[in-house]
Order: structure tokens, then sequence, then C-alpha cells
């Protein structure tokens, strides 16, 4: 087998795999892609991208934020960054990705005084979560109160015309060639997402190379009935 650049790690995927281009637009993301393109911005300047690991909530996140020059803010870090950001006017475009993580934290009333700074700098704020925020457990009302009336959009788990496109993109970008029985096969036995749909594909490059053995069904076979969290 052909040598190959050597991959990031699993779970770790570069930049570029996060660029517009890399980005497939189906059905169960087509409202929330056409929401964060809108030539006028967010609803309201402000938006919050719900749905299952894996649906494309980070990646859609990353297509703004490129597009917009927003500063990315870890939820776990919100309050700590609080003072930079109040005051940095420069600024006005922010991005937070699994955005419940801040309930029950200090990191409430951070969001809280960032959402108003933003809506009174006619600013904007993108946050991802795996819940709409009435199941978060914020206990703050003002916060709840503010972040319920922000628009939710919600990415559906992938359909198999997108689990299928996506495998075969992946493959590509690792340079393998597959033969279409083989998606097939892991569509039907594989978890229905995204995120899976790389775990799958990382594995099976990285077992092919050790063992220098082509990618094929019965090497996927070996993979699935194995797990992919005892893979190695």
């Amino acid at each position: 087998m052909p040598t190959r650049p050597e991959q990031l790690p699993l779970g770790l995927p570069g930049l570029d795999a996060m660029r517009r281009e890399d980005f497939l637009e189906a059905p169960s993301n087509r409202v929330a892609l056409a929401a964060i393109e809108a030539p006028g911005g967010l609803p309201q300047g402000k938006l919050i991208l719900t749905g299952p690991a894996g649906a494309g909530k980070t990646h859609l996140a990353r297509i703004w934020a490129d597009a917009n020059r927003a500063h990315g803010v870890d939820a776990g870090a919100l309050a700590a960054e609080l003072p930079a950001l109040l005051a940095s006017p420069e600024r006005q475009a922010i991005v937070m990705d699994d955005a419940e993580r801040v309930a029950g934290t200090d990191g409430e009333e951070a969001l809280f005084h960032l959402h108003n700074r933003l809506q009174d700098a006619r600013g904007a704020l993108l946050l991802t979560a795996r819940r709409p925020v009435r199941d978060w457990g914020l206990a703050l009302p003002d916060l709840v109160s503010r972040l319920t009336a922000t628009t939710h959009l919600a990415l559906e788990p992938p359909d198999d015309a997108l689990l299928a496109a996506v495998l075969v993109k992946l493959f590509s970008d690792r340079q393998i060639h597959v033969a279409p029985p083989l998606i097939g096969f892991l569509l039907n036995r594989m978890e229905r997402s995204l995120a899976q749909a790389r775990a799958v594909v990382a594995a099976l490059d990285a077992r092919a190379l050790a063992q220098k053995r082509p990618v094929s069904r019965q090497l996927a076979a070996e993979i699935l009935a194995r797990g992919l969290d005892n893979d190695g």
C-alpha cells in the first residue's frame, strides 16, 4: 500500500475540514445553513443551533465564525474571559459551542452580560447546544428569558444520502478509494451520525495502515464488531 501523509488524531479534524466547501447540504441542515448565511445576518442578531452530536452544529458555527470574523469562546471559560470581551469593542461577533455547559456555573451571569452587550452594540451571538434552552437547567431567570426568545434551529440526524456522501468524502480526503457496496455496508451497521462516520473512517484507515491491508468490507466488519472504543 502506498504511503500517505500522516492523519490528524481522531476527533481533532483540521481547520480545512471545517471550511464552507467541506459542508454537505442536506434536508437535515438546509434551514440552519440558510440562516447563518443570510445576507441580513442572524435573526435579531442571535441564533441557537441545536441537535445531537455529529449533526453538523460545530461545522456550521465554524462557517459562520469564518465569514464574520467571530471570536470563539469556550463555555467553561466564559466567566474568566468576560472582562476582556466587554472591553473589546472590536469583538462584535461571538460564537460558543456547547453553550449548555454554562448551566449551574458563573458562566450563566457572564452569558447574560455578554448577550446584553452584543444586543446593545448590534453585534451577533451564535450558540450551539444539544438541547433547547428550556432543557439546559439554567438558574438565572433573566438569562432564560433572553435565550428562550432567541431563534432556535434544530438540526436533525443525517439521512442516508448525506451519510453516504460524507463517508465517500472522508475516504477521499484520506486518498482511499472504496467501492459503493462498502458504503452501503457501513450505513446499515454504524451509528447514524456525522461524528460516527468520521470515527469509522479514521479507524479503518488506521487499521489498514497498521496491518498493511486494504480498506474492505471484511476490515469494516472487524472494526464494527470490536467497537471503535476498543480499536487500536
